[in-house]
């Protein structure tokens, strides 16, 4: 049986496929581009991290943020509380930036992920998976979950100057997001396409 091929996506030079021990990575011999890594998540455990993600993001979205105090009085402030309050403040781009890679586009990535690995757990190509993969191909780089814990952290930072800061449970949640989306970042969805086989009719 002829060994599948991979092509670099940097300078297209065409490679025959091998398995890949743990911890090994191909990288092409012409432009040193990643070519895999390897792949140590079946889609049963790619699946419950995903499942873990969605549970994460419920709670990162439902519980406040955090808790500034002035005088006595307390004002907590939810991740869509602050998106309006940037639409109100007349910072329209800037709260559909944020409500766009902070919560469309990472919720549209794990739906869709979890929709194809529903059926990858059976070896199967779910109805939709090229449209699918090409998506979750394209809005890869546009999850900025850690790059607003970072943010949100420095301004807990700066605002203790002048506020009494509490950070409450959503900044944490959104920190363990930010774990979980590092741990996604290592995995090659590319396999998903050698891990399933099309449907019959």
């Amino acid at each position: 049986m002829t060994a599948p091929l991979m092509i670099c996506e940097h300078c297209d030079t065409v490679y025959r496929r091998r398995e890949l021990a743990c911890g090994e990575v191909a990288r092409c011999v012409r432009c040193d581009a990643v070519l895999e890594r390897h792949h140590r998540w079946s889609a049963g455990a790619m699946l419950a991290l995903v499942l873990t993600a969605l549970v994460v993001f419920v709670q990162a979205n439902i519980w406040p943020i955090v808790t500034l105090g002035l005088n006595g009085q307390l004002v907590s402030a939810r991740l869509w509380d602050t998106i309006l309050m940037m639409w109100n403040d007349h910072s329209q781009i800037v709260a559909v930036l944020a409500a766009a890679t902070l919560f469309f586009i990472p919720l549209g990535k794990m739906l869709l992920l979890g929709w194809v690995l529903l059926f990858a757990r059976r070896g199967e190509r779910a109805p939709g998976f090229r449209l699918a993969m090409v998506i979750l191909h394209h809005i890869k780089p546009w999850t900025m979950s850690e790059v607003f814990v970072l943010g949100a952290l420095v301004a807990i930072v700066k605002a203790h100057v002048y506020f009494d800061v509490i950070p409450n449970p959503g900044i944490f949640a959104y920190a363990v997001m930010m774990l979980l989306i590092t741990v996604f970042a290592g995995i090659d969805l590319r396999r998903l396409w050698d891990m399933t086989a099309e449907r019959t009719a």
